[in-house]
């Protein structure tokens, strides 16, 4: 059976690995983004072992890419009522036993660069600099067009086009993202020696704030507190000097445990992003007719479960699972087939996701909070928490889900 031309719009942590999972089956994907050619948007994420796992599916991927593997979780308080150590154990270090796979702290930029390379390495097409501004959909195929007048043809389209989906938009008309109140200022610095030695995912809880760290490389620490304050908008752009100064003379700045040493670090410092948190209304269906959303575009989260990108490979792999399923044998889908591809996806995800994005948000407000007393129960909870590795690991399952036990493309 001929190939059959997929469009893919957003060339972010999704398009690449979604066309290479259509590319092994057999598919023609051709990949859409905006941005003029890669950027160094965001700071650090966490690749769960969820999300490793889908795309260990990718043989040799999972092995090439950089980052540090996390060992051990630890917590402080630096609120003044109640300092110190809330908890530390090692369950990560036993994810690889458990799972065959493990926990890593990597620098957006260097994953996003190395799966535009593994896309371009299967022989898929990413046009850069292509702007979504309309859908045409007809009997057998879907029309995207391009703000520079240009367009193109294919039997479906899979928007993965982030928190501001131009697809979504085209679907389902505008809506605005939801602020959750919250703001992250994130940045990148050298590891503080106090941490150097143990890989870990350190959080600190203080009076109205949260920051958490993780190793991204051997040298480098990914950071970023959370507060609750005045809108600012997701555009992951740097913070201009006088906000550094703000950052660097914060509260935050002399909460101690390593924290002081990453936020002051100025002279070694990468860089320092600020953005809000947002999220969207739940969409009862994701699909219409031949297209079809993803990740952040269907389900954006805010990031205190870091599930984000973890997530978003989970919906790949069941969308194009789903595809073998129902179309083994590649042959021209029909809207009606694509519907009930579509429906069962949606099936599959929507409760999932849904119940992760309710989870995240309530992180989020459970770690940030103001009253020195709600601030001693948030304490308390950490700690007894963080005094059972056997809750802590249990805690994880839950978030992971089933696709931990996924074997690699390698076995």
């Amino acid at each position: 059976m001929s190939n059959q031309k997929v469009l893919i719009i957003g060339a972010g942590v999704a398009g690449p690995v979604l066309a290479i999972f259509l590319k092994q089956r057999g598919y023609e994907p051709i990949v859409y983004e905006k941005t003029a050619a890669l950027t160094d948007a965001g700071v650090g994420l966490m690749l769960q072992p969820n999300g490793l796992k889908v795309l260990s599916q990718i043989r040799g991927l999972v092995r090439s890419l950089p980052g540090k593997e996390l060992e051990r979780l630890r917590s402080y308080s630096t609120l003044e009522e109640d300092p110190g150590l809330l908890g530390e154990n090692l369950v990560p270090s036993s994810m690889p036993s458990e799972y065959g796979i493990g926990m890593r702290g990597i620098k957006r930029t260097e994953l996003h660069h190395a799966l535009v390379h593994a896309a371009e390495v299967h022989g898929i097409t990413i046009h850069w600099g292509h702007t979504l501004v309309s859908l045409e959909q007809s009997t057998d195929t879907v029309k995207g067009t391009f703000a520079d007048g240009s367009s193109d043809s294919g039997t479906f389209l899979v928007g993965c086009d982030g928190l501001h989906s131009a697809t979504r938009i085209a679907l389902f008309g505008s809506e605005p993202a939801t602020f959750t109140g919250l703001t992250q200022t994130g940045g990148i610095s050298r590891t503080p020696r106090a941490h150097a030695d143990k890989p870990s995912v350190v959080n600190w809880f203080g009076k109205g704030a949260h920051m958490i760290a993780y190793p991204i490389s051997d040298t480098h620490t990914s950071w970023a507190i959370t507060l609750r304050e005045e809108e600012s908008r997701e555009t992951w752009k740097e913070v201009n000097q006088q906000q550094v100064d703000e950052i660097k003379q914060s509260a935050r700045a002399s909460w101690g445990y390593g924290a002081d040493d990453l936020i002051k670090n100025t002279e070694k410092l990468v860089k320092i992003v600020k953005f809000g948190l947002y999220d969207r209304p739940d969409l009862r269906v994701w699909h219409k007719e031949r297209v079809v959303l993803l990740g952040d575009a269907a389900h954006p989260t805010s990031p205190h479960l870091g599930q984000g990108a973890n997530q978003t490979f989970e919906d790949i792999y069941h969308l194009t699972r789903l595809l073998d399923e129902y179309n083994a044998d590649r042959a021209p889908l029909t809207t009606l087939a694509l519907g009930d591809i579509y429906e069962a996806y949606e099936k599959v995800r929507i409760p999932r996701v849904s119940a992760l994005v309710q989870g995240a948000r309530k992180q989020g407000e459970s770690r940030v909070v103001q009253d020195v007393e709600d601030a001693r129960t948030r304490n308390d909870t950490v700690r007894e928490f963080m005094r059972s590795p056997e809750d802590v690991a249990a805690s994880f399952r839950r978030v992971y889900g089933e696709l931990v036990k996924l074997p690699s493309a390698s076995e």
